[in-house]
């Protein structure tokens, strides 16, 4: 069992499978020509696996896969494939746009919930922010999923002069379809340029959403970082992550691995420890882990004030969101 010192449990693993992405969304990447991780420093396949198996031993009951966008990574199906011998509960975020090509994978490896980012439902805004014109790609793959039976999450960056016209229109895509709408407010990373006057809360947006709306609160679990909510007759559902304005650090569970093999205990903390290099050498690993997780800060990777209109950007230190993972 892995248990920080404020006697939280952590049993979900988040593994970036790669730093790289076939979109650029300007939050996440903000250079079109990034600098890649060169493939030494990147985890194999079988180190993957390895580390993997390292931490479901230490009583992790759930694997995320991540990126970059993990579709991407030539080695997905076999990776996928053979973690789906854990006995763990397997899920993906992803950009959608690949879906359609690895959809019986995902089916054969019994991962049945799938996050899809889609910041936008304006095909013109989509490639504004995305710089690649896939809009009805991953549309249609979303609807792919649905129709195979997934568990469909959307996620949505909520970004300020944005979501303000768009929040309605995705709770209304809520009506006729089982969809789990999730909002997420603008968190800040190294490069996207992230400012307090920049975030739209979880409260503003739910205004938006009750002048149009009639809505009921849903019940929220210990380990949810969403405020779920309904509107009455509606398939689907909408929810809210309140990573700013309301944090839910004393119920994380979470550990991310990223793609060159570091442990972070905390999104935003700017720790981590080697667990790759460690590996390479033939030490210890599982004593590494305990310790990243000894040392959680208690919130918000003991970065900035739990009042988010007090937090300096220009003091946190941090990788952008695409070097850490989703």
């Amino acid at each position: 069992m892995l248990q920080d010192s404020f006697g939280r449990v952590h049993d979900y693993l988040r593994i970036s499978l790669t730093d790289h992405c076939n979109f650029r969304c300007t939050y996440c990447m903000p250079q079109e020509e990034m600098e890649w991780m060169p493939q030494s420093k990147l985890m194999s396949k079988e180190e993957i696996l390895t580390l993997a198996e390292t931490f479901v031993g230490l009583g992790v009951k759930k694997i995320r896969l991540t990126g970059g966008e993990p579709l991407v990574r030539k080695e997905f199906p076999e990776i996928l494939e053979r973690l789906a011998a854990f006995p763990v509960e397997l899920t993906l975020t992803t950009n959608g746009v690949l879906i359609h090509k690895h959809i019986e994978v995902l089916k054969k490896a019994g991962v049945r919930s799938v996050n899809v980012s889609l910041d936008t439902l304006n095909r013109e805004k989509f490639l504004k922010l995305t710089r690649r014109d896939q809009f009805d790609r991953v549309w249609e793959n979303m609807l792919l999923l649905l129709r195979e039976g997934f568990r469909v999450k959307v996620n949505a960056v909520a970004l300020h002069g944005l979501i303000e016209e768009e929040i309605c229109d995705f709770v209304a895509m809520t009506e006729r379809l089982p969809i789990h709408m999730r909002f997420i407010e603008f968190m800040p990373f190294a490069g996207n340029h992230w400012q307090s006057k920049k975030v739209v809360t979880a409260a503003q947006m739910l205004d938006l959403v009750k002048e149009k709306y009639e809505i009921v609160k849903l019940e929220d679990k210990k380990h949810d970082t969403a405020k779920k909510y309904k509107v009455p007759g509606f398939e689907g559902t909408f929810a809210f992550i309140t990573t700013m304005s309301e944090n839910f650090c004393a119920g994380c569970n979470r550990i991310r691995l990223t793609a060159d093999g570091k442990i972070k205990n905390c999104l935003f903390g700017k720790e981590e420890l080697d667990l790759l290099i460690a590996l390479r050498r033939g030490e210890n690993v599982e004593e590494i882990i305990r310790l990243s997780i000894s040392r959680k800060h208690k919130a918000l990777g003991g970065q900035f004030d739990p009042d988010y209109l007090k937090a300096n950007p220009e003091a946190i230190e941090n990788r952008s969101m695409i070097k850490i993972g989703g």
